[in-house]
């Protein structure tokens, strides 16, 4: 009997072929085991802290879950339990996203809408307060902002757009400030002004009240939110002959809003010495945030040094003796004002809530006996 034989080669390319067809019948059959299902979303409405949501995912086959807040590509959050706690700023509305990962790599989502209140307004009456006296010491000004208007003979209205010198991206104008209540109310605003998408106001003192030595009171509510950067402030009254930062700027308080910085303030100076220096301090609160309740913000200043307090604690102080520091023995001025973006603080983003006030109770100044 006569046997058929097959090349070798004719073999191995049957089974290549064999082989083959098997690899792509299983890359269209993918196991959608591993695939999540059935994903579902609850969130609890903040009952504790000022805006803390807790969100609470669940899935079928999830092996990892993300959160996505507003319309931003990265999530802001990941882990494998579903679980998250993110602190929003009140009032607001916002877009939240949740995507659940199985092992295959594909992900399902579930999208939902909140909006968050404010029902608890800060009251003028929450927060540390100062006396009209103080040892030792003369009041000589106050603006106590009482009436329904800027008092013009203490403050000028600094307005325009260009940065600052700092990148920021607010326009400065006066319809921005309110006086009510018993209170200068400074509103940084979302909106199209003058080739700017934002608006806010900046407040001067200059060749109306200027100081040398004293202790400065300010009382005052902050803002809060990514980007929002408010600033109680002085500078050398001769600006407009020997320039910044010849003329010496004493920072009072400066808070850079978003999460996590909003429980900090910082006191720097910044003067010439072969160029611009600065040097300073920061405060960090033991609990909460600046935006919680109404708070002192202090120097006291004589011959020797600066000093900086927060609600009469004492957290820096800069010797200003030295002979390259002349800036600081000779008259300056208060400015008040709230940025939006800027080098320091970044530029809002999705979740900054607009308008943003800054409101100030008082500004007393004294000197000694």
């Amino acid at each position: 009997m006569k046997k058929t034989v097959f090349p070798v080669h004719l073999l191995l390319m049957l089974l290549m072929l064999a082989f083959s067809s098997t690899s792509c019948k299983e890359k269209e059959e993918p196991d959608n085991t591993a695939d999540p299902t059935n994903l579902t979303v609850e969130i609890t409405l903040p009952d504790q802290g000022p805006g803390l949501v807790v969100i609470q995912a669940s899935a079928e086959n999830a092996v990892e879950y993300k959160l996505f807040i507003g319309t931003g590509t990265q999530a802001i959050a990941s882990n494998t339990n579903g679980r998250f706690e993110y602190e929003f700023t009140l009032p607001g509305t916002y877009q939240i996203e949740v995507r659940a990962y199985g092992t295959s790599g594909r992900y399902v989502k579930n999208e939902k809408q909140i909006s968050l209140n404010d029902n608890d307004p800060i009251t003028i009456g929450e927060g540390y307060t100062t006396p009209m006296d103080h040892a030792g010491y003369n009041l000589v000004w106050n603006d106590e902002f009482d009436g329904n208007s800027l008092n013009s003979q203490f403050w000028t209205y600094e307005t325009g757009g260009g940065g600052w010198g700092n990148n920021e991206l607010q326009f400065y104008r006066q319809e921005n400030t309110t006086v009510d209540g018993g209170l200068l109310t400074i509103e940084a605003r979302k909106e199209s002004y003058q080739g700017r998408n934002y608006t806010s106001s900046r407040l001067i003192t200059q060749n109306k009240k200027t100081f040398t030595y004293g202790r400065v009171d300010i009382r005052a509510l902050l803002p809060k939110g990514q980007g929002i950067w408010p600033a109680l402030w002085m500078l050398g009254n001769n600006i407009t002959t020997v320039g910044w930062p010849a003329c010496g700027e004493i920072d009072i308080m400066e808070m850079i809003g978003g999460s996590g910085r909003e429980k900090q303030v910082h006191g720097t100076l910044h003067w010439d010495f072969n160029g611009h220096v600065n040097t300073g301090g920061t405060y960090t609160k033991p609990s909460g945030i600046f935006a919680d309740e109404y708070h002192v913000f202090t120097i006291i200043w004589d011959e020797n040094n600066i000093k900086w307090f927060v609600n009469d604690i004492q957290f820096h102080v800069i010797d200003i003796t030295p002979a390259h520091m002349t800036e600081f023995h000779a008259p300056q001025f208060f400015i008040f004002n709230v940025a939006v973006g800027g080098n320091w603080p970044g530029s809002p983003n999705d979740a900054t809530v607009f308008p943003q006030q800054m409101k100030v109770d008082y500004i007393r100044v004294f000197q000694k006996n």
